[in-house]
């Protein structure tokens, strides 16, 4: 396929985790990446190489480490991104920002504020919808085009510490669904995957998430954790045209880990 007939994704947060994977999956797929995240400069070395790396296999990659939550850098990144693009439109749009307080309700010290709550349903949600109505505004979405956020089973758990967080993935979901239900005259479809618990750096930041390993390990039938692998073969699979019926609804991708 020529570079520029090359469908683009663009993915919020895809240095790591299944946001990398997912890059990884849809640029051997056949797509071009704009990949914006937020990093420190201690871990840029490894991920220049990730990207270096889609490269180097022929795609087109495109990164910017910076801020994808707050309007004024939303802006400034998108403007960036239409100079980079030109003429070509976003077929997908995948948010994978995880940026949150996890903070437990009560305690002495260090626990959640009003503010943390606002800044990590801003980051985990809300940004959503800014990314959709800048490109919306634009007209940078493709005639067919697919969103696809990150949800979990904190949408419906509750977790020491996961407070912020599990607001963030319910209001995601409601976003998603009104996405799927007000841009649809516009060939927009919007999902949420809800994958099983994944050894990602954002699992190792939530407060015992080694009891959240031990007991998905047992609740699974398959008798092993979720990979970014398998979330980003379901983002593919969404972006597929036969998929063009799926929308407004949430994806399990777990290995029947919430079956029991």
């Amino acid at each position: 396929m020529e570079t520029n007939k090359r469908p683009i994704a663009l993915i919020l947060g895809g240095s790591s985790g299944l946001g990398a994977a997912t890059a990884q999956k849809l640029g051997k797929a056949g797509y071009d990446l704009v990949i914006v995240h937020r990093d420190r400069k201690a871990d840029m070395l490894e991920i220049e190489s990730f990207f270096d790396q889609l490269r180097q296999e022929g795609i087109e990659c495109h990164s910017f480490n910076n801020d994808a939550v707050t309007l004024p850098k939303q802006q400034e990144l998108w403007t960036a991104t239409k100079s980079l693009i030109k003429n070509r439109k976003i077929k997908v749009l995948v948010h994978s920002i995880a940026k949150g307080n996890l903070k437990p309700m009560t305690g002495s010290t260090g626990v959640l504020t009003n503010q943390d709550f606002h800044l990590t349903l801003q980051a985990m949600a809300v940004s959503l919808f800014d990314w959709v109505k800048l490109i919306v505004e634009d007209d940078f979405f493709d005639s067919d085009a697919r969103v696809i956020a990150f949800t979990s089973e904190g949408n419906s758990k509750a977790w020491r510490g996961y407070a912020a967080v599990s607001a963030a993935k319910v209001s995601l979901e409601a976003i998603v669904r009104n996405i799927a239900l007000e841009f649809a005259s516009m060939g927009i479809k919007a999902n949420c995957i809800q994958a099983g618990v994944t050894d990602t750096k954002s699992l190792r930041m939530i407060p015992g998430h080694e009891i959240l390993i031990e007991k998905a390990l047992k609740r699974n039938p398959n008798k092993r954790l979720t990979s970014p692998a398998d979330v980003a073969n379901a983002v593919y699979l969404l972006t597929l045209p036969e998929a063009r019926w799926i929308t407004g609804t949430v994806i399990k991708v777990d290995g029947g880990e919430s079956l029991q």
